[in-house]
């Protein structure tokens, strides 16, 4: 473990800023010249999550160039408010710095042109750096992270002018952006992805919004803060917050902590002091949800309190499973796929021989229909499969014998154009692309036997298809592959449902570019309330299997390689195994802790129920 750091000035070394991590303490310093070429800060190196990084303050007579520098390392800091950031700025221009209006995360650490200009307005005085880098994200004030294409940066210069201090004359910096300005790598650092929770629209289950916070600064006041705040904007339109409005952590507290109990208590502000009991324990269980999500702090109860401080109700662990979507579900999930002559097989997840699938009862399991893709039902009670070389979608119970019904939906596209995999949501409503070119579309059927509806589909235009879709376990969310030309790009759309005049429309809309680093995504997965497992290229690189969250930002948990992999599967319960199909080993799944093991049978397809 180590991070790179700088010595400042002509010959006379600074403080740099102090890096602790597990190998001990490690302070290092590199010597940087007052002119030449672009300059980089760099405050860790790829992977040192553990580093912690203490900023230091100017030294005395620094150069203009140290103090931009220095402001620079100080913004990767570990310290409250930005406190030692703040001291290279003017007293103006600390005051009115707002760090947390927003985070611009570039590839790697921002550098500085070491070719300075005079401000161009007459009389003034000082000195002028603009910042270079190559953007890949923003995180704005909701804590909401937005991949971007890689783009240059290009953001407001900083501009210093000489002060007067007790020491004398100082160079500080009193005009600067708003906002942080961060390289990837100290971004994954100091921020983490965690989920707060709000409810689907008009319905009972909770619907994970991935949001970003600040790993060392009291991530549970931080989260509760950020999820009264409200959900983000993307997802705001799908969701609700039972906290009525201008809801707020009581006047005066500042830090949230469970007791010896681990509960967790929540003083409010007067804005809730009147709620009933039923909205009460939906406010605390998206509070418990949310902070569940920490796992550096274990909350078993939530208790939320009235503003003159008495009890206002209580929620413990043991009922959060009256909020989630499918109440009837229960871990393990199980893996299908499809084998060899077309029927479908189930692996049980804890069975001691993995190496013996069993075919499932009825149709598309006997033999009697020879099946493309397929989707099993949430509670795995049915499933829907693509027959008929993709011509037709139809459901069968996957617990008795029985003989085939007829097609759900037909499509009319030439062959390699007509149904993609289908997919089911937590409400158990089945959803089909419908590829053909004379007229595409994304198809619903209300609980897998209804009359099919088209679902309102605004940015499906010539030129854009559908190669696969998967919906949330929420139904709130729905991960499409969209090819365009030669490349096939990752979009995550909301789901949104509106009733009038006793019809429901359904539309998905709003569409973000989940992967914009990708070249080509040929599989996805949910993997969980707000993650994905996908598969595909980078640009420039080889296939691989990785995890992303539904806001475009990258897990840290790694995949080992695999060769030849086609399609590749997860369950919503994260601790379930991967399953992928291989050219080379067949169907493989991993474990937690392990490597890719064959399960002994060639096959294509593997899904887990959704």
């Amino acid at each position: 473990m180590g991070a790179e750091r700088r010595r400042f000035g002509r010959g006379r070394p600074a403080r740099g800023a102090v890096l602790l991590g597990c190998a001990g303490l490690l302070a290092g310093c590199a010597s940087m010249p007052d002119s030449g070429d672009v300059t980089v800060v760099k405050a860790s190196k790829p992977g040192d999550s553990q580093v912690r990084v203490y900023p230091v303050t100017p030294r005395e007579k620094a150069e203009p160039g140290e103090i931009v520098d220095g402001f620079l390392e100080a913004m990767t800091g570990d310290d409250p408010g930005f406190a030692t950031a703040r001291k290279y700025l003017t007293k103006q221009a600390a005051a009115s710095w707002r760090p947390e209006e927003s985070i611009t995360v570039l590839s790697a650490a921002p550098a500085r042109q070491t070719t300075v200009r005079e401000p161009e307005q007459e009389g003034a005085s000082g000195r002028v750096y603009q910042l270079a880098g190559e953007e890949i994200a923003t995180v704005d004030r909701r804590l909401a992270y937005q991949p971007a294409t890689p783009q240059k940066y290009r953001g407001e210069p900083l501009h210093l002018s000489q002060v007067t201090t007790p020491e004398g004359k100082e160079w500080r910096i009193d005009s600067l952006p708003q906002g942080l300005l961060l390289g990837e790598s100290d971004f994954q650092r100091n921020y983490r992805s965690v989920n707060k929770y709000y409810f689907a629209a008009g319905r009972g289950w909770v619907v994970a919004d991935p949001v970003y916070i600040r790993q060392r600064q009291d991530p549970v006041t931080q989260t509760v803060q950020a999820l009264l705040d409200g959900p983000t904007g993307w997802l705001g339109p799908a969701v609700d917050s039972n906290f009525p409005s201008g809801t707020a952590l009581k006047e005066g507290v500042r830090t949230l902590a469970p007791d010896d109990r681990n509960t967790l208590k929540v003083p409010l502000n007067e804005k809730a002091d009147n709620v009933g009991l039923d909205r009460c324990r939906k406010m605390a269980a998206q509070v418990l949800f949310t902070v569940g999500e920490l796992s550096s702090t274990k909350v078993e109860e939530v208790e939320l309190q009235r503003s003159n401080g008495s009890r206002l109700c209580v929620l413990n662990e043991s009922q959060k499973q009256n909020y989630v979507t499918d109440r009837s579900v229960a871990f393990p999930e199980n893996p299908y796929f499809v084998d060899t002559a077309g029927k479908l097989a189930k692996l049980e997840v804890t069975g001691d021989d993995v190496g013996r699938p069993q075919h499932v009862p009825g149709p598309f399991g006997d033999g009697s229909l020879r099946l493309g893709a397929v989707a099993v039902a949430r509670d795995e009670r049915h499933a829907a499969a693509v027959t008929g070389e993709g011509r037709t979608l139809r459901v069968s119970s996957i617990e008795t014998e029985s003989t085939p019904r007829e097609p759900v939906v037909t499509s009319n596209g030439p062959a390699g154009r007509r149904l993609s995999a289908p997919s089911w949501d937590g409400r158990g409503d089945l959803w089909v692309a419908d590829r053909d070119p004379a007229g595409p579309r994304i198809r619903l059927v209300p609980g897998g036997t209804g009359k099919p509806q088209d679902v309102v589909t605004p940015w499906l235009l010539d030129g854009i298809r559908i190669e696969a879709l998967r919906l949330s376990e929420d139904g709130v969310r729905i991960a499409l592959l969209l090819k365009e030309g030669d490349t096939t790009t990752l979009r995550i759309g909301r789901v949104e449902r509106r009733t009038s005049g006793g019809r429901q429309t359904v539309s998905v809309v709003d569409l973000q570019s989940v992967a914009p680093r990708m070249e080509s995504v040929t599989s996805v997965s949910w993997a969980g309330a707000s993650r994905l497992v996908v598969l595909g290229k980078l640009a420039g690189g080889v296939q691989q299997v990785r995890y992303i969250q539904t806001d475009g930002s990258t897990s840290a948990s790694g995949i080992p390689g695999l060769n030849e992999v086609k399609a590749v599967a997860a369950a919503n319960d994260e601790r379930a195994p991967l399953v992928a199909a291989s050219s080379d080993d067949g169907i493989v799944r991993l474990q937690a802790g392990a490597n890719w093991q064959p399960v002994g049978e060639k096959g294509t397809f593997p899904v887990y129920p959704g």
